[in-house]
C-alpha cells in the first residue's frame, strides 16, 4: 500500500466514524423530540397493512400524478440511494485495493446492470429536479414559488451531494473496466456484458498507465466517501434539515398514517383526546381541573404530529395549492409546519433535562394534566400563540379544504394540527375570531348558526305540490321510506339553498323515491362548530343527532350539503352513529341511470326566447350552454366524490362542460370551509372571488355546484367580479349563474314531463 492510499484510507476511516457518529446523534435528537409528544393509540397496527401501504407509497409515488417529471426524478433518486449504497461499500475496498469488488455479486451481470441503469438515471433525475428548483425560485415570483420560505442552502446541497456522488460511480466504473482489461485474470470482465453502460467511454483512459489508474480510482472512491460522510456530518447536526432526513423519516410517517384505506387524512377529524383517551362531554366531569384540551404547547402534541414536523421535505406542495397563502394571506402549511418543527427542535432538550429532574415520564402526564412533581417544569406549557411561533391571523385563515394534505408526499397531517391548535384557543383560552361568539352562541340557543327558529325548518317545502312527510307526525319511522332526507341548516334557512332543497324534494317524488324529513326535530350537525376549534359544542349537537336519529331509526340518509355528508358519514361514527349516507349528486345519478329521472332537452339555443338569456323560459342551461363545476372541498377532496356530478351533468342533453384549471383533487377552496363563512376576509383578497375569477375564465354560462356554501360563497364572487368591473364588455347577461347540480336537472325533468 503506497503513501497516497495509506494517507485516503486514513481520511475515509476518520471522516466515517465522524459523519456515523454525528448522524447518530442527530437521529437520536429527532428520536428525543417526538417522543415528548402525547400517546396516539393506533398508529402502529397493523403491521403488515401498514408495510403494505408504505411500499406502494413508495412504488407508486401516488402523490406527484400531477407532475410526471418531477414524479419520475425523484422516483429515481429515491430508489438510486440505496441502490447505489452497494457502490459505497465497495469504494472502502477501492481504496485499498482499486481492482476491489464485492464477493460474489460484485461482478454478477444483474447487480452491475441495475447499479448502472440507477447511476445513469439518478443523474439525470437529479439534474433535473436541480433545473426545476432553479427555474422555479429564478422565475416564479417570490411569494407563488412553492420553494418561498424553504431552505434553498440545505437543498442545494443535497442535491449537490447526489450529483457528486452519482458522478463519482460513473467514474469508477469506466475505472473499472479500464483496470479489468489489463489483467488476463479479469479481461473477460471487459466487455458490455459486465458494464452495458460505461463500457463506451472506457476508452479514454485507453493510454493511461495502470498505476495512474489505480491512483485514479482510489482517489476518486476517496472522494466519493467524503462527500457522503460530509453529508452525513452536516445532516446529523441538523436535526431540522427536513430536505435530508424526510429521506429515512418518511417511510415512518407513512407507516404510521392515519387511514388504513391509503387515503389521506381527510374526512373525519380526529376526536378530541387526553392521556391517549377520546373525551366526551359526559367525560368532562372526570377530566382533572388542570386538564389541558387541545394543543397549546409543543409537547401537546401527539408523537405523530411531532413527527410530521421533522419529517417535512419543504418541497412546498402544500403551499402551492394553499387558498389561504395564494390570495394573500399569512398561512403558508409548510411554513407553519417548519415553524414547530424548528420550535420543537429547540425546546425538546430542555423538556427532556426538566422531565428528567421531576421525574416525569410521559409529556404534560398521561392523564394530560400537569405532573404532580416537586418542581413545576419550567419548559412545559409555552403558549404557542403567545410566544409568537404562530401567528393568530394564520391558524384562523385556514378553510380546511385538504389542500395540504392531498398533495403531501410524506403524509403530513396539517388539518388535524390546525384543528387541535384552533381547540386550545376555544376550549382554553377563550380565543378566537369576534364572528365566531356569535356563531356559537346561536348554535347553543336555535340549533343553527343563522339564528332562525326551529320551526321554520319546514318553510322550504311551502308551496310544493306535494306533501312533505314528516317523520313522527306523518310516518312512524324512518324505516317506512327509502330515505330520510337531512336537510341541513342551510337547505332550511338559506334562500338559494333553498331552492336545492326543494329541487331534491321534487326529484325524488318524481323517480318515485319516498323519503321523509325531521322537521324541527333537526338541529345543526355540528360542522362549524368543531372545525372552528368548539369540540364540546360539536359533542353537545352531534349527540344530539345521533340520538333522534337512531331513535327514529335512520339508516339510509341523503343530504345536500357537502359538509353534512362528511359530519354525518364520517364523524357521527365516532359517537355511535352508523348510517348509510349519500350524497344527493350520488343519488339522483342512481336514478338517471336507472331510468327513474328522464332528463331532455329544453328551448332550442337558437330561438328567440332562448337567446334572450341563460335562463330563457325559465332554464338555467338552454341547449348549447357550457358549463363548469366547482368541486367542493368537503365532497371531493374529503370524501374523493368527483365522478356522480360530472356524470350528471354529461346527462343533460346539450350542455357541454368546461372544467377549470383546478379540478378534482385539485380543485379551488370557494373560501367557506373551516367555519371560514362565518368570519371577514380582511387580509389579502376573497378566496371565493379567485375561484369565481378562475369559473368565469372559462366562458362557462353556469357554475355549478353541490353544496350551499360553495354556491353562497361562489355566488359573492361573481357579484364581486361584475361589480369591479372584470367583465368590462359584457352584457349583464353574460354573468354566469352559479346553481346547484339538482336545479339544472330538475328544469330537464320537467321539460321531458311537459311541465
Amino acid at each position: 500500500m503506497d503513501t497516497l492510499q495509506l494517507a485516503c484510507l486514513a481520511a475515509v476511516v476518520v471522516a466515517t466514524l465522524v459523519g456515523v457518529a454525528v448522524f447518530a446523534r442527530g437521529a437520536a435528537a429527532i428520536v428525543r423530540t417526538v417522543r415528548i409528544g402525547r400517546p396516539t393509540p393506533g398508529r402502529t397496527r397493523p403491521v403488515t397493512r401498514r408495510v403494505w401501504l408504505v411500499v406502494r407509497e413508495m412504488v407508486g409515488h401516488e402523490r406527484f400524478q400531477h407532475r410526471p417529471v418531477v414524479r419520475a426524478s425523484h422516483w429515481v433518486v429515491m430508489v438510486s440511494f440505496p441502490v447505489l449504497f452497494l457502490t459505497l461499500v465497495s469504494g472502502y475496498g477501492q481504496v485499498v485495493d482499486p481492482t476491489y469488488s464485492l464477493p460474489v455479486i460484485g461482478h454478477l451481470p444483474p447487480v452491475e446492470w441495475v447499479i448502472e441503469a440507477f447511476a445513469w438515471a439518478g443523474l439525470l433525475g437529479i439534474l433535473a429536479l436541480i433545473a426545476i428548483r432553479l427555474r422555479t425560485s429564478r422565475r416564479t415570483p417570490a411569494r407563488t414559488s412553492r420553494f418561498y420560505g424553504s431552505d434553498a442552502a440545505a437543498a442545494y446541497f443535497v442535491e449537490a451531494t447526489v450529483l457528486i456522488v452519482v458522478l463519482a460511480v460513473l467514474v469508477l466504473r469506466g475505472f473499472e473496466f479500464a483496470l479489468a482489461s489489463r489483467s488476463p485474470a479479469t479481461a473477460h470482465l471487459a466487455s458490455a456484458w459486465h458494464f452495458p453502460l460505461t463500457a463506451w467511454y472506457a476508452a479514454a483512459w485507453a493510454g493511461t498507465s495502470t498505476a495512474a489508474l489505480g491512483s485514479a480510482t482510489v482517489v476518486t472512491a476517496t472522494v466519493k466517501i467524503l462527500v457522503s460522510m460530509s453529508w452525513f456530518v452536516v445532516v446529523g447536526r441538523q436535526p431540522t434539515m427536513g430536505v435530508a432526513w424526510h429521506r429515512f423519516l418518511a417511510v415512518v410517517n407513512v407507516y404510521a398514517r392515519r387511514e388504513l384505506d391509503g387515503r389521506p387524512a381527510l374526512g373525519p377529524l380526529q376526536p378530541l383526546r387526553v392521556g391517549g383517551s377520546d373525551v366526551d362531554v359526559a367525560a368532562l366531569e372526570d377530566l382533572p381541573d388542570d386538564a389541558r384540551l387541545g394543543v397549546g404547547a409543543i409537547e401537546e402534541f401527539t408523537w405523530k404530529g411531532l413527527l410530521d414536523f421533522s419529517t417535512c421535505t419543504e418541497c412546498g406542495r402544500c403551499q402551492d395549492q394553499c387558498p389561504a397563502w395564494a390570495t394573500g394571506k399569512p398561512l403558508s402549511p409548510k411554513l407553519l409546519t417548519l415553524a414547530l418543527r424548528d420550535h420543537a427542535a429547540a425546546t425538546a432538550p430542555y423538556l427532556q433535562a426538566a422531565r428528567a429532574a421531576t421525574g416525569e415520564v410521559t409529556a404534560v402526564g398521561a392523564d394530560g394534566s400537569r405532573p404532580a412533581a416537586a418542581e413545576p417544569n419550567p419548559y412545559a406549557g409555552v403558549d404557542l400563540l403567545a410566544s409568537g411561533v404562530i401567528d393568530a391571523d394564520a391558524l384562523w385563515a385556514c378553510t380546511t379544504c385538504g389542500a395540504c394534505v392531498q398533495q403531501c408526499p410524506v403524509d403530513i397531517e396539517h388539518v388535524d394540527t390546525i384543528v387541535d391548535l384552533r381547540r386550545y384557543q376555544v376550549l382554553m383560552e377563550s380565543a378566537f375570531p369576534k364572528e365566531l361568539g356569535g356563531m356559537f352562541t346561536k348554535l347553543e340557543r336555535q340549533g343553527n348558526p343563522w339564528g332562525m327558529a326551529s320551526r321554520a325548518r319546514l318553510d322550504w317545502a311551502k308551496g310544493l305540490a306535494f306533501d312533505v312527510p314528516v317523520v313522527g307526525a306523518d310516518v312512524d319511522s324512518a324505516a317506512d321510506v327509502d330515505y330520510l332526507f337531512w336537510v341541513g341548516c342551510a337547505g332550511a334557512y338559506e334562500d338559494r339553498a333553498k331552492k336545492t332543497t326543494r329541487a331534491v324534494a321534487e326529484l325524488l317524488h318524481t323517480a318515485g323515491v319516498s323519503f321523509a324529513v325531521l322537521g324541527d326535530g333537526e338541529s345543526c350537525t355540528g360542522d362549524p362548530a368543531r372545525r372552528a376549534g368548539n369540540e364540546l359544542l360539536f359533542q353537545m349537537l352531534a349527540s344530539a343527532n345521533v340520538e333522534t336519529l337512531n331513535e327514529v331509526g335512520a339508516r339510509k340518509i341523503v343530504v345536500t350539503c357537502a359538509h353534512c355528508f362528511n359530519t354525518i358519514a364520517r364523524e357521527y361514527p365516532q359517537l355511535g352513529g352508523r348510517y348509510d349516507v349519500v350524497h344527493h349528486t350520488q343519488l339522483l345519478d342512481e336514478l338517471v341511470t336507472a331510468g327513474q329521472l328522464v332528463p331532455v332537452a329544453g328551448p332550442d339555443a337558437g330561438s328567440p326566447d332562448a337567446s334572450a338569456s341563460p335562463d330563457a323560459s325559465g332554464s338555467p342551461v338552454p341547449p348549447g350552454s357550457t358549463v363548469t363545476y366547482h368541486d367542493p372541498c368537503y365532497l371531493g377532496r374529503h370524501n374523493e366524490i368527483y365522478t356522480p356530478p360530472r356524470e350528471l351533468l354529461g346527462a343533460l342533453p346539450g350542455v357541454a362542460l368546461a372544467e377549470m384549471p383546478r379540478n378534482r383533487e385539485r380543485s379551488f377552496c370557494c373560501g367557506a370551509g373551516g367555519a371560514r363563512v362565518w368570519m371577514e376576509e380582511s387580509i389579502g383578497t376573497r378566496i371565493s372571488t379567485d375561484r369565481a375569477g378562475e369559473a368565469i375564465a372559462t366562458g362557462a354560462d353556469v357554475i355549478a355546484t353541490a353544496c350551499p356554501f360553495c354556491s353562497v360563497m361562489l355566488s359573492d364572487g361573481v357579484a364581486a367580479h361584475a361589480g369591479d368591473g372584470s367583465s368590462a364588455g359584457e352584457s349583464p347577461a353574460r354573468t354566469p349563474q352559479v346553481v346547484d347540480i339538482a336545479t339544472l336537472l330538475l328544469d330537464r325533468v320537467r321539460a321531458g314531463a311537459g311541465d
